[in-house]
Order: C-alpha cells, then sequence, then structure tokens
C-alpha cells in the first residue's frame, strides 16, 4: 500500500520504521529534512511539501505538534488539501481540538475523501515498540480501511464515535495522565525524604493498587536523571489546555488537572518546554 507520513518526530519516526518493516511503500514529508534521511536510507520516498506526499498516496497519516501545525500541513499553500484526493484517506495522529478534527472531515468529504481523527497514547516508548493505544473519530467504514495499519503500529485501537470523538477520547486520557504523573512526581518526592530506597519502592508499589504507567515507566528514567523526551512537557501543556477548554464548553470545571497545567507550565518558565514530561520533579529536585 502507498502510505504518506507527514512529521516524522520523536514518534512518528519509529510509526513510519514499523511500517516501513510491514512492506508498505512510503512517502514522507517532515519540517526537518534530515530528521527523513535513514528512513529515506531504508527506502521511503522525501517530498517536499505536504500535497506531493497526497499526491502520491493512498492513506496519508500526519503526526506534527500543534493545532496551528496542523491547519497548516491541511489547509496552507502546500498542504494536503491543495492536492487531488479524491477516494483517499486523511489520519490525523496529532493531538488536535475536536473542532478542527470535524473541520478537516468536513473538507476531505466535500473533496471526496475521507478522514479519521487519530491521537494516540504511550509515547516513544510505545511507538517504538508498537505498543500505541489509538482512540479514533470518523465512520465505520474509513476505520476498518486502516484497521490494518493501525494494528502494525499500536495494540489497542477503538473507534469511539464520529469526527472529533478520537479527540475527546484523548483529553479523557490527558486528564487521567495529569493525576498519574503529579501523584508519580510526589511520591517520589516524599519517598527520597523519607529516606527510602526509591527502585524498591517503585517495584513494591507496582505490584499494588498504586501501580500506573507514568510510574513503571517514567520512575525509573527520573531515577536516572534522563530527562529526554517521550513526550515534550510543551505538548502537555497544549494538550492540557485543550482539555480544560472543552471541559468549560461543557461547563466543567476540573482542579486538579488545571494545577497540573499550571505546574507544568511553572516547569517550562524555568526552561524545561522540551524536556520529558518526567522533569516535571525538577520543581524539586535540580
Amino acid at each position: 500500500m502507498k502510505i504518506g507520513f507527514i512529521g516524522t518526530g520523536v514518534m512518528g519516526h519509529a510509526i513510519v520504521g514499523h511500517l516501513q518493516k510491514a512492506g508498505h511503500e512510503l512517502h514522507v514529508y517532515n519540517r526537518t529534512k534530515a530528521k527523513t534521511a535513514d528512513l529515506v536510507a531504508e527506502g521511503a520516498t522525501w517530498h517536499d511539501t505536504p500535497a506531493q506526499v497526497a499526491a502520491a498516496s493512498e492513506i496519508i497519516f500526519t503526526m506534527v505538534g500543534y493545532p496551528s501545525d496542523v491547519e497548516e500541513v491541511y489547509y496552507g499553500p502546500v498542504g494536503i488539501f491543495q492536492s487531488e484526493i479524491s477516494g483517499k484517506v486523511l489520519v490525523d495522529l496529532t493531538t488536535s481540538t475536536p473542532s478542527l478534527a470535524e473541520k478537516i472531515a468536513k473538507t476531505a468529504s466535500e473533496k471526496g475523501a475521507s478522514s479519521l481523527d487519530a491521537p494516540v497514547s504511550g509515547g516513544d516508548l510505545g511507538a517504538k515498540n508498537a505498543t500505541l493505544t489509538i482512540m479514533v473519530g470518523g465512520d465505520d467504514a474509513t476505520f476498518n480501511r486502516v484497521l490494518p495499519l493501525f494494528e502494525i503500529m499500536g495494540k489497542s485501537y477503538a473507534l469511539h464515535g464520529g469526527p472529533g470523538k478520537g479527540q475527546h477520547t484523548k483529553m479523557a486520557n490527558q486528564i487521567m495522565i495529569a493525576g498519574t504523573m503529579t501523584g508519580m512526581t510526589e511520591m517520589l518526592v516524599y519517598s527520597r525524604a523519607a529516606g527510602l530506597n526509591q527502585p524498591k519502592v517503585i517495584e513494591t508499589l507496582a505490584g499494588g493498587s498504586a501501580s500506573n504507567w507514568s510510574m513503571e515507566n517514567y520512575g525509573p528514567r527520573i531515577l536516572k536523571e534522563d530527562y529526554s523526551p517521550g513526550f515534550f512537557v510543551k505538548h502537555f501543556i497544549k494538550d492540557l489546555k485543550i482539555a480544560l477548554d472543552e471541559a468549560a464548553k461543557v461547563g466543567l470545571d476540573l482542579p486538579a488537572t488545571t494545577l497540573a497545567k499550571d505546574l507544568y507550565e511553572k516547569l517550562a518558565d524555568k526552561g524545561f518546554q522540551d524536556d520529558g514530561t518526567q522533569a516535571l520533579i525538577k520543581l524539586w529536585w535540580s
């Protein structure tokens, strides 16, 4: 199958690799061309614009940083919608806004194409290990058409409703992650202050009701002082702002999520916006 992939960052790069190994023909574009060099060396075809990727592909994936980037990739002067896309499928893996997902679906339909909003969870490890959770909005027929590709890149994939519902599900995910990240961070701060053996604490807690993905995956990184980004602080702030904006639209106040957003903004203000989300511990530990 001819697959387009726009955005080969920390996660996108690994996903493209899995699709290549599965035997698909890859067409790629990234804002920084050098980040696609090894993928091209493995057989992917580089294109100068998203429109060119769309023209060469049957199914086009996008995975960029912010809703503004999504808007540019789809609606910009060299964007996907400048290409002939009738009969094709557009899949946005970016965590973006439900309203933009709905807009993309409407435009795609008007041009004879179909689309899915399919944000993912699992970070760099999930992408590298092909164990991502994929939350999808769209219609059944399009979901089933793309499902064999979702099976290559993830371990959990579900359709949650029409356009925008994948993004809403990802917001629910990020609200949950906000709690586990702050809880994991304060647990480590407390256990160190109490003079406990922290690797042993993580191992013990992982066997009980306190077990969670954030602690088991990010706790050991923190103890090794590894703050490399499985998921950037700046992108998590973006996600939490979207979640809080969507909550406000339906009259909800989410105080714990608001506090998490404020803490991460404080972390970014200290210059750690390009660290991984586990760097939250730096608010307590130098």
